[in-house]
């Protein structure tokens, strides 16, 4: 398969879709192994006859135009026809079509559609469907499918995003992927473990995008903005000394050094997410599905915390980069949009964010009525100690005075959230009316959640490195920063109830400032650990070299515009220029 490219600055070449179609690629086969009963698996994947109808792109087809991620809205149907043995595809009207899946456009052969099943008149709820859409002979579309691309978008246009719309398609009922539930040739429809189940494949995509996609591109923002930090210069900071670095300006590090340690934050959220999903999936494929709402509910917020804080962290980087960041031969412009995309892909990060919340809700009923609680909550029915206890400055350096500030916030803002439903449901207000006059104290709390056991899990990855003690000390320090920083952005949250006091802010600032000097001589060691090539960057102002000037030179010399005579100059100026001439 051809990967689409587009010329790089300086005359490379970069290929811009590898992560995205490998990512794809991860993502829709998993969606049939997950889904599929083994032998339909192994029938897609290792018969000769059905690898030729299965070696195409495929893509998988969820979203319509008029709804997001309200999957019990979506509205193409699977009506099963007995005297047949097929499904009969149907997408109903227009708002009903699919739209955005990628590949979709112009590349996809086959797809996993998401349609309602009926049988007998009854609709049975969400199922997923292997359809083809296009001839492998001439990729024409097959009869009765209408589809193409949706056109320009802000970023990825290597990603040919399509709509889809399906005109009364015949398909075997074996293509019904059935490892969940199934349709037996009488009809009779056999249901194996949770409806929940559909939100398995949009879990696993988060957590693949997150690591293949968005951590990556905070990391190349912080490596750009960094190494340009410490080439740049501007003003004196001493009379009589030479210009600045302007990493050397508090203000400079308060920028940038604050996101080098929310990149580690989130680069250490890899292994904790990981072990979680890994032993959660094994739990569901043996039908197991306990875990199901709590790994939702984590990944949900996750992902919106991540994203978000990542395409804010790297709009940062590129306007600390001054107007050399939002040149495209900075590379940052493009990081940017790419990112600002994944805040809306895979899950609306406010949608996500309330099911987070709607998750926690539920943890926090089930302490109150003595059940069990899933263990990423359990710190809901901890006993809190009332007050922050720091007396100085250094105790907001140790990980359990800045813990349980964070674990206080979230226990809080949740329990406020949660007593403010329960009174509304009480004084007579339907649950979904009251639920909505509580969102944004649920976005707060799900929000405060997803933050604390980043710093959790930020805390216990320091702990883990006690045999490497000089490598433990300098991530120790960015474990602080990245705590205190959190602390020093959301003061309103740890004063609003005294937890933390004014005088005792004052000394988590001073603390917090300090540890900007300190990373401050570790922060090019720091991007470099990232190893990323030049060619991967793709940058001026993040080069290894640090030959900032001397590469925008050479790269912008290379532009079409500057090797040839401007065509508005023949047909503007110079009839302009001659006709004034000929009047002197």
């Amino acid at each position: 398969m051809e990967v689409l490219t587009t010329p790089g600055h300086g005359g490379q070449w970069r290929q811009l879709s590898t992560v995205n179609l490998a990512l794809a690629k991860k993502t829709n086969t998993s969606r049939v192994r997950m889904r599929g009963m083994k032998q339909q698996s192994e029938s897609l994947f290792t018969s000769r006859r059905r690898c030729i109808k299965w070696d195409g792109l495929k893509t998988g087809l969820k979203l319509r135009i008029a709804t997001g991620t309200f999957l019990q809205g979506l509205e193409t149907t699977a009506i099963f026809d007995i005297s047949t043995q097929e499904f009969t595809l149907n997408t109903p009207k227009i708002s009903a079509m699919k739209w955005w899946p990628g590949d979709l456009g112009r590349s996809a052969t086959h797809a996993v559609v998401f349609a309602q099943l009926y049988i007998k008149g009854k609709c049975y709820g969400l199922h997923a469907f292997i359809l083809q859409i296009r001839s492998l002979h001439d990729h024409s579309p097959a009869p009765g499918v209408i589809v193409g691309d949706i056109g320009p978008k802000m970023n990825f246009e290597h990603i040919d995003n399509g709509y889809l719309m399906l005109q009364n398609i015949n398909i075997p009922k074996e293509n019904m992927l059935s490892r969940f539930s199934q349709v037996l040739p009488d009809g009779t429809y056999v249901k194996r473990g949770s409806e929940k189940i559909n939100y398995l494949t949009m879990i696993m995509t988060r957590v693949h995008m997150l690591w293949m996609e968005v951590i990556p591109t905070l990391l190349k923002a912080c490596t750009i903005a960094t190494r340009y930090s410490v080439v740049r210069r501007q003003s004196k900071l001493n009379p009589g000394d030479p210009e600045a670095k302007i990493l050397d300006y508090q203000t400079q590090q308060q920028k940038l050094l604050p996101l080098l340690a929310t990149a580690y934050a989130f680069h250490f959220m890899k292994a904790y997410v990981n072990e979680f999903y890994n032993k959660g999936y094994t739990e569901i494929k043996q039908e197991n599905f306990d875990s199901l709402p709590e790994l939702h509910g984590l990944t949900a917020g996750i992902k919106a915390i991540i994203t978000e804080y990542s395409t804010a962290g790297t709009e940062v980087c590129l306007r600390a980069c001054g107007g050399h960041g939002y040149s495209a031969l900075s590379g940052l412009p493009l990081l940017y949009s790419r990112l600002a995309a994944s805040c809306i892909y895979e899950g609306e990060n406010t949608v996500l964010f309330l099911q987070t919340a709607r998750f926690l809700v539920k943890c926090l009923a089930a302490i109150h009525s003595g059940q069990p609680i899933p263990p990423s909550a359990a710190y809901f029915s901890s006993v809190e100690s009332g007050k922050c206890q720091a007396r100085t400055k250094m105790d907001f350096l140790k990980p359990d005075i800045y813990a349980e500030a964070y674990q206080h916030r979230a226990t809080r803002l949740l329990r406020n959230a949660a007593t403010k439903l329960e009174g509304l449901v009480q004084s007579g207000a339907e649950q979904h009316e009251a639920w909505n006059q509580c969102t944004v104290q649920l976005v707060q709390a799900a929000k405060a959640h997803c933050h604390y056991i980043i710093v959790k899990n930020f805390i216990d990855t320091v702990e883990r490195l006690r045999s490497e003690a000089e490598i433990q000390k300098i991530v120790k320090h960015l474990c602080d920063l990245f705590a205190l920083h959190g602390i020093f952005s959301n003061m309103g949250d740890f004063l609003h109830d005294g937890y933390i006091s004014g005088p005792q802010m004052d000394m988590m600032t001073a603390s917090y400032l300090d540890l900007l000097a300190v990373i401050r001589n570790d922060a090019v060691p720091l991007v470099d650990a990232f190893d990323f090539t030049d060619e991967s960057l793709n940058s001026a102002l993040g080069s290894y070299d640090g030959h900032v000037y001397q590469r925008l030179y050479e790269w912008v010399q290379k532009s079409p515009t500057n090797q040839q005579v401007s065509q508005a100059y023949e047909r503007y100026l110079k009839p302009l220029f001659q006709n004034a001439l000929s009047k002197l």
